[in-house]
């Protein structure tokens, strides 16, 4: 029911409206309407109150905007620079020689700029990011309108805009404190991984985000080889390190987690750690697979990420979702396996509970902001269209985003960025690619 007697702001009419909470419904006939960036009303058609503006979305299916829950935005100026490699060679050999030569606040601006606008032509409203200059990567998300949570790097090493684990530490609080009445931005610690940070800065890392109620985002149990190196070193798995300090809990967001014992399952169960699965970037780097299927079922969050392009090569949620589902059903050996519908789940309301922002976005309910995509499903590789979601997760690439809103705010109008240029963006990145080729 309308929550004012005044004109909605816009009224939306797509041929399908995915809510994705209740779960499994698909709403035909059915409008959804925007008031003050928020959504103000949804129902029948045919009962839809005044509105100032009526949008037809013919073909389309509307549904809540997709949360990609982990990634490295800068590093899309990185695509492609070291492909085909185990992730230590990768990171060590090429990837971190590569930010130590290349990475300033310049790089950042532009990566992330062009992040963005990858993403929102995907359908992506909302990003969880970590990487270096988080300053920086606050002010591309605040110019552009979309929504993300920004983790500051944390490592007991010196990186590009921190020397030190406590100058990163205090980049992180003044950041919450000046953001966190930010409408769209949200501040997390993001300590890089378990074998890159001791327990001492564990500890203090901890003892700050509990002060602030501030989000943790980790990679965490990404190889095989992670998990056997911890335990020969410190008799021990990476998860229950942390549990032992005191870092799990539903403010983590425990990224990769492609190796889970018994003994680690029951403790993300018993924390409500949410995992953040990230399949391609698992795949291409052979780290071995999530069991995001047996994690589901244990009653465990889990939400999808495509991690940086420098090791998927693209920031597709929507391919990597498709990915997921079928990879869930291989390891699980079940055909039922995380099905579209779940599939969809996981990379919108799921994701929304990773990063703590479930009450705000992730579904299609009244008073929730209007982060919205509509995905058309006209094309000639969609038909027919038998079960809308489906064809969604199975069938359709994300050059299918044909609109999409964040806070009411529409960034993608009929495939065109509203407020990026995206031919300047291009030569942007080319003239990087340049660059980094050593060819200007």
């Amino acid at each position: 029911m309308p929550t004012s007697t005044a004109p909605l702001d816009l009224l939306l009419v797509p041929a399908w409206l995915v809510p994705v909470e209740p779960a499994g419904v698909v709403l035909e006939g059915h409008a959804l309407g925007l008031r003050d960036g928020l959504i103000a009303w949804i129902g029948p058609r045919e009962r839809a109150p005044t509105a100032l503006e009526v949008r037809e979305l013919p073909d389309c299916l509307l549904c809540p905007g997709l949360v990609n829950a982990h990634g490295h935005a800068a590093m899309t100026l990185f695509r492609g620079l070291a492909d085909d490699l185990p992730l230590m060679t990768w990171l060590q050999e090429h990837i971190w020689p590569a930010e130590g030569r290349w990475v300033d606040e310049g790089f950042v601006r532009d990566g992330t700029d062009l992040a963005i606008a990858e993403q929102l032509k995907g359908g992506i409203t909302c990003f969880a990011d970590m990487y270096f200059y988080p300053r920086e990567a606050c002010d591309r998300v605040h110019r552009s309108g979309i929504r993300a949570q920004i983790a500051v790097p944390l490592l007991d090493f010196p990186i590009p805009g921190a020397r030190t684990p406590d100058e990163g530490l205090h980049q992180a609080i003044e950041l919450f404190g000046e953001l966190r009445h930010h409408p769209r931005i949200s501040i997390a610690l993001g300590p890089h991984a378990p074998y890159t940070v001791n327990d001492e800065n564990l500890e203090k890392i901890r003892v700050i985000a509990d002060q602030l109620d501030a989000p943790l985002h980790m990679h965490i149990h990404e190889t095989a080889g992670e998990v056997e190196q911890a335990v020969a070193a410190h008799g021990e798995r990476p998860l229950s390190r942390l549990a032992r300090l005191g870092l799990l809990g539903p403010n983590l967001q425990a990224v990769h987690m492609t190796q889970i014992s018994d003994d680690d399952l029951a403790l993300l169960v018993e924390s409500n750690t949410s995992v953040v699965h990230c399949p391609e970037s698992n795949l291409k780097l052979a780290s071995g697979f999530c069991p995001v299927e047996r994690l589901w079922q244990a009653g465990v969050n889990v939400a999808v990420g495509t991690d940086g392009a420098a090791s998927n090569n693209d920031l597709d949620l929507l391919g990597e979702t498709r990915t997921a589902a079928l990879l869930a059903k291989a390891v699980a050996g079940s055909a039922t396996a995380l099905d579209a519908h779940r599939a969809l789940r996981m990379a919108t309301l799921n994701g929304a509970r990773a990063l703590g922002l479930e009450a705000t976005i992730g579904s299609l309910e009244v008073g929730k902001a209007a982060d919205l995509v509509a995905f058309d499903l006209s094309g000639l590789a969609q038909q027919p269209v038998h079960d809308p979601v489906s064809q969604l997760i199975y069938a359709t690439g994300r050059d299918c985003a044909r609109h999409l809103w964040v806070a009411g705010q529409q960034l993608l109008d009929e495939r065109r960025l509203t407020r990026m240029d995206e031919a300047a963006l291009t030569a942007m990145a080319r003239a990087w690619g340049a660059r980094i080729a050593g060819k200007e």
